[in-house]
């Protein structure tokens, strides 16, 4: 997998990864594939993150779904291609948003689009393609420069392309912006309002106005993942705001984000991070 991403978890004996959420790791990155994967490798993977498939030069883009079974043997690669992947929670606030609602972002339901495979082929019109070409070498330069404004100029030339696909997308998949997106942001709300206190999937369930079980399998089928994955994600994320922009003591980040004890606090940040709470800490102020 790539540098900028890390296994956080297995489903079904595949591997799960995560973007990077650290301060060290672009919220944007460009990868070269040189050659196709073979089955003697591990190939099999699911990541919770968008990625963009393109080989200049060529019709066609190709969307990555986040949360469905990669097959990397299955997937086109030509010499030249390139992939763009980014931490969505980025899309708002250069990476500050305390919340991952990007599930609901209207540039991003392309992502959501459940085909099977997790690729979506899209045609790119043929007075666009130069574009699309232009903007991701633009995108490397920043990436590999890192002048001033670099992260900011890189979410910049995202956006452009995440327009561009939207509007390419709109006849494909738009059906994903009327279907489901009202529950997930219904959701999103109660787990963002009530993260501080005690909060349980049933708690959720009744504030929704559904049962707990088929609210398991809409929130699991369209994010893969389920309501109490996303309450934890609801309050490291808000962890590592207050680990980044307080002096707080650890324990009292506990407590702002529902956790009484200090040490499960612990815990869960290091197994959703992949560091300490202090470690984290300490790699901000870097």
């Amino acid at each position: 997998m790539f540098d900028m991403a890390r296994a956080i978890s297995h489903r079904d004996g595949v591997p799960v990864y995560g973007y990077r959420g650290d301060p060290a790791v672009s919220p944007v990155s460009v990868v070269h594939i040189e050659e196709p994967v073979t089955q003697e490798r591990n190939h099999r993977h699911i990541h919770e993150f968008p990625a963009l498939l393109r080989n200049p030069g060529t019709d066609s883009v190709y969307v990555v779904a986040a949360g469905e079974v990669i097959d990397a043997t299955e997937v086109p690669v030509f010499d030249g291609c390139v992939v763009v992947i980014f931490d969505p929670r980025a899309l708002d606030g250069a990476g500050r948003s305390p919340w991952p609602t990007w599930r609901a972002h209207p540039l991003l339901f392309p992502f959501l689009h459940g085909r099977r495979g997790g690729l979506l082929q899209l045609e790119l019109p043929a007075n666009r393609k130069a574009m699309w070409d232009t903007v991701i070498a633009s995108l490397e330069i920043e990436l590999t420069d890192r002048a001033e404004g670099y992260r900011e100029a890189a979410l910049a030339y995202v956006t452009l392309l995440l327009i561009d696909l939207a509007r390419i997308a709109a006849d494909t998949v738009g059906d994903l912006r009327r279907s489901g997106e009202p529950l997930l942001a219904a959701v999103f709300d109660v787990i963002g309002a009530r993260y501080p206190e005690e909060l349980s999937l049933r708690d959720v369930a009744e504030a929704v106005g559904m049962s707990a079980g088929h609210l398991t399998t809409v929130v699991r089928r369209r994010t893969g993942r389920t309501v109490q994955d996303w309450i934890i994600e609801r309050r490291m994320a808000e962890a590592r705001r207050l680990l980044a922009g307080t002096e707080l003591p650890i324990g009292e980040i506990a407590r702002r984000v529902g956790l009484s004890d200090p040490g499960y606090f612990a815990r869960q940040f290091r197994n959703t991070v992949g560091v300490s709470p202090r470690q984290w800490r300490a790699m901000g102020s870097d």
